[in-house]
């Protein structure tokens, strides 16, 4: 557990953040590593079988994620107040969200998974893969939640390395069942849904044993769970539109996403590619973000305004020096980071096309996740979304449909960084006006320090 209530701004967002890029890189390994394994072993049609299936998975789970960031604001606000009894009746609230929701979204995604492909124009040849795909990855989405909310509530409390601890764990696990379900057992495409199943119970199983034999505060066991109305509406006050916001960036993505499917298998392919890529190349910045959050809510629950502001401006300086580094990485070797994925020169060249022009941008959305990381933190939840409805449905879908009729597939690369422009002005322009005050949980009339 980590206070941010004291020290230096800079030192404990690096010291907090780094953890998380860590942990981060191993999550994103779980998909990498998928990708690159059905890529190579499996070809490009089931490739993009499980490229077409994330829109769908990030859907469903967008809510219910949103709600648990939520959550982690409320534990960091009340563990910033030293208020430990609320700390621990959060953790109960949450957890059993968790698990009612976690039978609700397999339940849905399960049953409406074909329908849901063929109306987003899957490519046929595509179609039975990921549908299997899909199935079996929604089986296990009790010990996705489990584990997500686990490391929420941990974060939460300021403690990134325990978290990061089972993430490598999983990891390891995920590429390990890969390789042994696919390669050797030859199991295809069901083999790689099996893998992530298997990988994230076995985290989920990992990390309840271990915050029970050792951790000072939490005790997870469904024995001695009660459910309080009054944080659960809390959590919802707080992270019903981060939800909202989330599920609206789902539903864009599966629009996306059917733009991309009528230019076919090698697009299809080529984006599943370079999104994996991609997803790792913005995940610092994104992280960065997310330390600010906890960041800004302990110290706007322990009243230090001023502070939680210089905390913004060392994130801001933080993820503009990553970005500069990672958009010239890319740009110089993209055409290389696609070919690890396929031998296919076709979905090579899209890919490399769609890294180059959205990886020169990176700079807009570092500034974007900052101003949105600091708003989170204060509870001013409901600017960042209708910021995302915005850039999302009234410049990024737009222009992807314009521009990709006006010149092909690259014009639905063009509308993201377009979208990231709008999006950061408005969250700069909110920030300034200073209305995102007094939105905390905990309630001080006395002057901000």
């Amino acid at each position: 557990m980590k206070d941010f209530t004291e020290g230096s701004e800079a030192r404990l967002i690096l010291q907090f953040s780094i953890p998380l890029v860590l942990g981060n890189i191993f999550q994103n390994l779980y998909n990498i590593v998928d990708s690159v394994i059905v890529g190579n072993f499996l070809g490009k049609e089931a490739l993009g079988a499980v490229g077409a299936s994330f829109p769908i998975i990030f859907t469903l789970i967008s809510m219910v994620i949103g709600i648990g960031s939520g959550a982690s604001t409320v534990i960091s606000q009340y563990f910033g107040a030293k208020q430990l009894d609320q700390v621990r009746r959060t953790i109960d609230t949450i957890f059993i969200f968790f698990l009612f929701s976690s039978i609700l979204v397999t339940s849905i995604g399960i049953v409406f998974s074909r329908s849901i492909f063929v109306l987003l124009q899957l490519p046929e040849e595509m179609l039975p893969e990921a549908i299997t795909y899909l199935n079996i990855y929604l089986s296990g989405m009790f010990f996705f939640f489990g584990f997500a909310g686990i490391s929420s509530i941990l974060r939460g409390m300021g403690d990134a390395k325990t978290p990061l601890r089972f993430m490598i764990l999983s990891t390891v696990n995920n590429i390990v069942f890969d390789l042994l379900f696919v390669v050797v057992f030859k199991w295809g495409i069901e083999g790689v849904a099996l893998a992530t199943v298997v990988s994230q119970a076995l985290a989920f199983f990992s990390a309840t044993w271990y915050l029970n034999k050792k951790h000072p505060i939490i005790n997870l066991s469904f024995r001695k769970y009660f459910f309080d109305k009054s944080i659960f509406k809390s959590c919802v006050r707080i992270g019903l539109p981060t939800g909202f916001q989330q599920s609206f960036i789902a539903f864009g993505m599966m629009a996306i996403m059917g733009i991309v499917n009528t230019f076919g298998t090698n697009a299809v392919a080529a984006y599943t590619a370079a999104m994996r890529v991609d997803s790792f190349a913005k995940m610092p910045a994104l992280t960065f973000s997310s330390a600010l959050s906890s960041f800004v809510g302990q110290n706007l629950g322990a009243f230090q305004e001023k502070r939680a502001r210089r905390g913004l401006k060392m994130t801001i300086v933080f993820s503009l020096t990553y970005s500069v580094i990672i958009s010239l990485i890319i740009i110089v070797f993209g055409k290389y980071i696609i070919r690890i994925f396929t031998p296919d020169e076709a979905v090579i060249s899209i890919g490399q096309d769609y890294l180059v022009i959205v990886s020169s941008f990176y700079l807009l959305l570092s500034v974007m996740f900052a101003f949105t990381g600091f708003l989170r933190g204060a509870g001013a939840t409901l600017i960042p979304m209708l910021t995302t409805l915005t850039s999302l449905y009234l410049v990024r879908i737009p222009l992807a449909y314009w521009l990709s009729d006006l010149i092909g597939v690259n014009g639905i690369w063009w509308a993201e960084p377009a979208a990231w422009l709008i999006g950061m002005i408005i969250l700069i322009v909110y920030y300034f006006t200073g209305r995102w005050k007094g939105k905390v949980v905990i309630k001080d009339s006395s002057n901000t320090r």
